[in-house]
């Protein structure tokens, strides 16, 4: 081999060489993941305190215009008042159905927003591209006020003919169940909400804690409110109630009180059963808490009643005869879902008998269905507790409640409950205890009592921000502040302190009379 020759070879042998190396070392780039949709950022609410959960990542711009692609298949997006028991049920029985392959929905999404954050936060993620499907469960108030601010999507098939299938079972329903309306229908003429279930509500008791301490079983509202319940306090609470700003239950109760007695008698009662009352977060914890026996007696929801009776054969759920009412609660598809036909896909599966209806009939969570032919399924044949709490929901009878009232005061009737019996509660319990011990031991006769008893359930005074006059809270004055107070954090802030320091002033003016009284 020449000289020449034997360079060409080296010289290939090295083009080779380096080949192989380049080919064993080089990895091509792996194709990205596409990103999951997240969940909408939640906006902050005048005077308000956020929920204790982490903020959750903002997506990408090229996520809020794209659509995830087909094989990555679809999440619903579900803002909600009802409780986790309800939503594992749900996720689990829906993703496993026909519906949810058959519309490619691999997850649902819950969204556990308390009530007055709703508004901003639908609007919020709707803004940023990030539109919620579907809003389920809080009642006709809350879904009301949403509709009122134009966040629902009515069920217009000519706009979304997918939305035939919510038609389809609505059809199934009655117009009314206990006179209350199953679907609420706008001035469109088309239907905006449709009630996923029916509610009633009332209290749950403990036999065996009203027996204990000799308590008389309440039959009426008032009756929470009576000095009879006040015995063992301040050392002892046996009453019940939930914080309205924190419950939809009991926001809805407090205006039941309030149709059912007036206004002016109905806060008086209010301020009765808060000054014998423990005030808890949630109503789930005073369901729990009437269970466990370290209540007598809580204000609940119908279907919390059920699994407390469920639970614990000493309790018992009592509707106050003729001064209750029956709800249909909501379920509804949102402006800006990102999802319509998967939106309404859900809306039809929570309403049809071999669906969602289903979830009402679980034991941890006995809701009253609002599908009659659930109890012709096998599911619903199991459950004629639940047939036969329906019908005596239906011949209970109730106060002819009025919607629209409702919806105009109810954020300052929350917000004004809030500052003058739940802030100054730790004013108003020990004041009430003092007199009804003063009382019961004859040191006050039966007229000073009911003196004192006015005084402390007297309307407060304070100025109006608005025309800077002294003004006491009557409906007039509940309906023109709500819009202000849920839209001028000032406003809100100046009325919470004005009415909490308002309200400790009279308790303790009631204490320092009550001392007069009796020397002490």
């Amino acid at each position: 081999m020449n000289k020449k020759t034997t360079v060409l070879a080296l010289a290939v042998l090295a083009i080779l060489i380096v080949s192989a190396i380049f080919i064993t070392l080089y990895k091509p780039p792996q194709p990205s993941q596409p990103s999951q949709p997240s969940q909408p950022s939640q906006p902050s609410q005048p005077g308000q305190s956020q929920p204790n959960q982490t903020a959750p990542t903002q997506p990408t711009t090229n996520q809020t215009q794209q659509q995830p692609p087909p094989s990555q298949g679809i999440t619903l997006y579900v803002i909600t008042r009802h409780e986790q028991t309800i939503q594992d049920v749900t996720r689990t029985m829906f993703l496993n159905s026909d519906v949810a392959k058959k519309y490619n929905i691999q997850n649902i999404v819950f969204l556990p927003i308390n009530a007055e954050q709703w508004p901003d936060y639908i609007k919020n993620a709707a803004q940023k591209g990030q539109g919620i499907d579907v809003a389920w469960g809080g009642g006709p108030t809350l879904f009301n006020l949403i509709d009122d601010l134009g966040l629902i999507e009515p069920i217009d098939v000519d706009k979304h003919p997918e939305f035939k299938v919510i038609l389809d079972e609505v059809a199934k329903l009655p117009k009314t169940i206990a006179g209350a309306e199953t679907y609420k229908v706008g001035s469109d003429g088309k239907i905006h909400w449709i009630g996923a279930s029916v509610s009633s509500f009332g209290f749950t008791v403990n036999k065996d804690i009203l027996a204990r301490y000799k308590l008389p079983t309440p039959l009426r509202w008032s009756d929470l409110g009576s000095p009879s319940y006040a015995v063992t306090l301040p050392a002892l609470q046996v009453v019940g109630i939930a914080d309205p700003t924190m419950s939809t239950s009991n926001t809805r109760i407090f205006e039941i009180i309030l149709q059912a007695y007036g206004w002016d008698k109905g806060w008086r009662v209010l301020t009765l059963i808060a000054a014998n009352s423990k005030i808890y977060s949630g109503s789930s914890d005073v369901r729990d808490a009437v269970i466990r026996g370290d209540l007598a007696v809580g204000t609940t929801i119908d279907f919390y009643g059920y699994t407390a009776q469920q639970q614990n054969p000493s309790c018992l759920y009592i509707i106050p005869k003729g001064e209750s009412i029956v709800n249909a609660d909501p379920i509804a598809v949102l402006k800006g879902s990102r999802n319509p036909a998967a939106a309404a896909a859900f809306v039809a599966w929570v309403l049809n008998e071999n669906g969602g209806q289903i979830v009402w009939l679980d034991p941890n969570i006995n809701r009253l269905p609002i599908n009659p032919r659930i109890f012709d399924t096998p599911q619903g044949k199991q459950r004629p507790d639940l047939k036969k709490a329906l019908d005596d929901v239906i011949n209970a009878g109730g106060i002819p409640f009025n919607e629209t009232l409702s919806s105009l005061w109810v954020t300052a009737v929350v917000d004004y409950f809030k500052a003058t019996l739940v802030n100054a509660h730790d004013d108003l319990q020990p004041v009430w205890a003092q007199l009804v011990k003063a009382y019961n031991d004859k040191k006050i006769t039966d007229a000073q009592f009911q003196q004192l008893v006015n005084m402390l359930t007297d309307p407060i005074t304070f100025t109006d921000p608005l025309t800077g006059q002294q003004t006491t809270f009557t409906i007039d004055y509940a309906i023109k502040i709500s819009p202000k107070l849920a839209s001028d954090p000032a406003i809100y802030q100046r009325l919470m302190n004005d009415w909490t320091n308002a309200a400790r002033a009279k308790y303790l003016k009631v204490q320092a009379t009550l001392k007069q009284m009796t020397g002490g």
